[in-house]
């Protein structure tokens, strides 16, 4: 298990951002020198976690439990064939393209430890975005990407680290519940009735369900 390359953005203007200065990060590239992960704080103010990699829209990216979105290598490469196009590493904006990991099959909670210092925490799967739309250029993306589920890993900084393309990946702790990134993806989007998994949810998640649950059973 290792990860290819860390990938990192630059602000580009884009039609499709909501961003308020119409920038976004999402074309990524991967870097050929060490960089620095660190909790970039709560979101609203913090960005991503990796250094030199730009979060436009604080609103709805980044922030602690959003500081490193990872996608795996093997599931870019099935959607190059279902899209018939080819998609590098980075094509879906994460900062870690991976291989042998089962980053949409992580649990809420799982620990990987990457190089030599860096500890992260898988904290829920990644919800598609008009910008994600619009940076693919695929008609009815969202639908489609969420119909699939292959939702990739969002992750928190537990110990912060330099790394590289390259790098191993090592899972040194797997919760013990079997709530998934992409259980939690369908979760909060096509199957609200899984909202019972609350406790392996993060904060931001768990708010939004409960939120969703008060507003479909008002009291009376």
């Amino acid at each position: 298990m290792k990860v290819l390359t860390v990938n990192l953005g630059r602000p580009t203007p884009s039609a499709h951002s909501d961003a308020a200065d119409g920038l976004t990060g999402i074309g990524k590239q991967p870097s050929d020198v060490p960089v620095r992960v660190t909790d970039p704080g709560p979101k609203g103010s913090g960005g991503s976690g990796l250094a030199g990699d730009a979060v436009c829209d604080l609103r709805h990216h980044g922030g602690t439990d959003q500081a490193v979105y990872a996608y795996a290598r093997e599931e870019l490469d099935a959607w190059e064939k279902e899209l018939g196009r080819p998609l590098p590493n980075g094509a879906f904006g994460e900062n870690l393209t991976t291989l042998g990991l089962t980053v949409s099959r992580a649990r809420i909670g799982e620990r990987w430890r990457i190089g030599d210092e860096l500890v992260l925490e898988v904290t829920s799967g990644r919800i598609p975005c008009r910008t994600f739309a619009g940076h693919l250029g695929e008609r009815g993306w969202v639908k489609r990407f969420t119909r699939e589920g292959a939702t990739g890993a969002y992750l928190r900084v537990v110990e912060p680290g330099t790394i590289r393309s390259g790098d191993p990946v090592e899972v040194v702790h797997v919760p013990d519940h079997d709530i998934t990134a992409a259980l939690e993806f369908r979760a909060t989007t096509t199957e609200r009735e899984l909202l019972d998994a609350g406790g392996a949810l993060h904060t931001e998640t768990l708010r939004a369900a409960r939120a969703y649950v008060a507003k479909q059973n008002p009291v009376s």
